[in-house]
């Protein structure tokens, strides 16, 4: 005990001692002055100060032992980040559940419900993926063969090469997880079949807790660009300089310090190591071939600290990346869905915009009723999105839109553009009409679009607002082929039917 703290102690004690004497004095003069009062009422107030007293002296003992004890030490759970990122998996996951759920491509809901599951698999498993990674002629095969020996004490080539990914499991000493170990077909290879082998070992690439890049050179500019963007990607990568026994121990450090170099602004130096997974038979003076042990410890060493200090993470990292990316795909397939039927939504009411306009005689009518025409459109491309919408503000979203596409020109431009294609394409008494319904069918196509774009932006119009999605739906479809066709559905839409109509009287 410090000399400081026990100056302390003796002090409080003199000091409590001293409160003790005031205390008894003051309750025998106020118990002797209350005698002369009634004994049996001194006697009530004696006992009700001593209760309070007690209770006082109790709970300054209790606070003294709450600050005297020794502080606990207090251990934060090293799994508490990886939870967090495993339970936004498990949310993603079930929000991708919600939007697979919804397609209608029997095919395309199937393939990501199984990835789904694959994941949801991996959660549970949790064992840590390796992935080998790289050209065919780098010894990714002779690679996973010495570390198999080497860690498992098999005898003997496990694999040959590589067509297809395969993939061995064992424990690495002072870890709990399984280590699973997949060789990838090469990269960068000719031909249809080298490219959908191409394909295969980069989606396994990006599915790796941890990724070993090997090379057997310097980093070429063809190898770099998939190893950046694999470790912008959320990779953990390690870059294996293989075959380096056949360099010098001066060439072989030079490759490596090149290798570093261009990998330095995203792994550290100790993250690119050279090894020889086959190494090359040595002649003997006997004349005897001697094979060399491969020579992979750098490669084990700097693995096995990377797992163990990071495998947790890498884990729910790689787990919450696939999640992700999951949901991603699914989203796009939704949407591409989603569009297409809000197309086809849009493609019906042009034409009963055109049809309505092109038999109503007023001209105030013609407003009114496309304004209607194009309320409810919103309103049904809503519901396509998922957003239920009232009439009224439909009519609100409608009326906006269509005083954009007044403020812009686009309705005085487009009567300018089916005034000249239906001219001589079309019955002198009817031209007019077939203008205006032509020209109300293309403005509500603009219209319908641009509210596609509203709702797949989840309702808004962006930093350039209402005006900039209404002008780029309107540059979209004022393409020359697409305004011939138009222009033909035009008259067989529109031109035809009010033939009819005008011709009906006389038949």
């Amino acid at each position: 005990m410090s000399r400081s703290r026990l100056l302390l102690i003796i002090g409080g004690m003199i000091l409590t001692l001293g409160l003790l004497l005031w205390l008894v004095s003051t309750l025998l003069n106020i118990y002797t002055g209350l005698l002369t009062v009634s004994p049996w009422f001194a006697r009530f107030v004696l006992g009700l100060i001593l209760l309070l007293v007690a209770g006082l002296l109790a709970a300054i003992a209790y606070y003294a032992y709450l600050f005297l004890r020794p502080a606990r030490s207090r251990h934060c759970s090293p799994l508490r980040i990886p939870t967090e990122k495993t339970e936004a998996a498990s949310e993603t996951l079930r929000a991708v559940q919600q939007q697979v759920d919804q397609i209608q491509d029997e095919v395309t809901r199937q393939a990501l419900l199984n990835r789904t599951q694959e994941i949801e698999a991996e959660l549970k498993r949790g064992a840590l993926r390796v992935v080998i990674f790289g050209t065919g002629s780098a010894g990714k095969t002779s690679l996973v063969n010495a570390m198999v020996r080497q860690i498992t004490g098999q005898v003997g080539a496990t694999m040959g090469t590589t067509q297809t990914a395969q993939t061995v499991k064992f424990r690495l000493q002072g870890l709990e997880r399984d280590v699973w170990i997949t060789d990838t077909p090469g990269i960068l290879e000719a031909g249809v079949a080298g490219t959908e082998r191409d394909r295969l070992a980069r989606q396994l690439a990006t599915e790796a807790d941890l990724l070993l890049f090997v090379l057997d050179n310097d980093l070429r500019q063809s190898e770099y660009i998939p190893l950046r963007l694999l470790v912008n990607l959320g990779k953990r990568s390690l870059v294996v300089f293989n075959k380096a026994d056949l360099y010098t121990d001066a060439d072989r450090e030079l490759v490596l310090q090149r290798i570093r170099a261009r990998v330095q602004s995203f792994l550290a130096p100790d993250d690119v190591v050279a090894i020889a997974a086959n190494p090359q038979p040595v002649t003997l003076e006997t004349g005897e071939t001697l094979q060399p042990e491969p020579e992979i410890l750098p490669l084990l060493t700097r693995m096995a600290t990377v797992l163990r200090a990071e495998g947790e993470t890498l884990i729910a990292d790689n787990i919450l990346l696939q999640s992700q990316r999951l949901g991603e795909e699914a989203r796009q397939v939704l949407d591409a869905q989603r569009r297409r039927q809000a197309e086809q939504v849009v493609d019906r009411f042009q034409w009963i915009g055109a049809g309505v306009v092109s038999v109503t005689p007023l001209p105030m009518v013609d407003l009114l009723a496309a304004a209607a025409v194009n309320a409810q459109m919103v309103v049904e491309i809503g519901r396509v999105y998922g957003c239920e919408m009232n009439l009224e503000r439909g009519k609100e979203l409608a009326t906006s839109l269509a005083k954009t596409l007044v403020g812009l020109g686009i309705v005085r431009g487009a009567m300018e553009i089916f005034s000249l294609a239906l001219q001589t394409n079309v019955a002198t008494f009817l031209v007019g009409r077939a203008i205006q319904g032509a020209t109300a069918a293309y403005l509500t196509r603009i219209a319908g679009k641009s509210f596609i774009e509203y709702f797949q932006r989840n309702q808004t119009w962006g930093d350039g607002g209402m005006t900039a999605v209404v002008q780029e739906q309107f540059q979209l479809n004022q393409r020359d082929e697409f305004m011939k066709a138009f222009v033909q559905q035009a008259i067989a839409r529109v031109v035809s039917p009010l033939s009819q109509r005008f011709e009906q009287p006389d038949a």
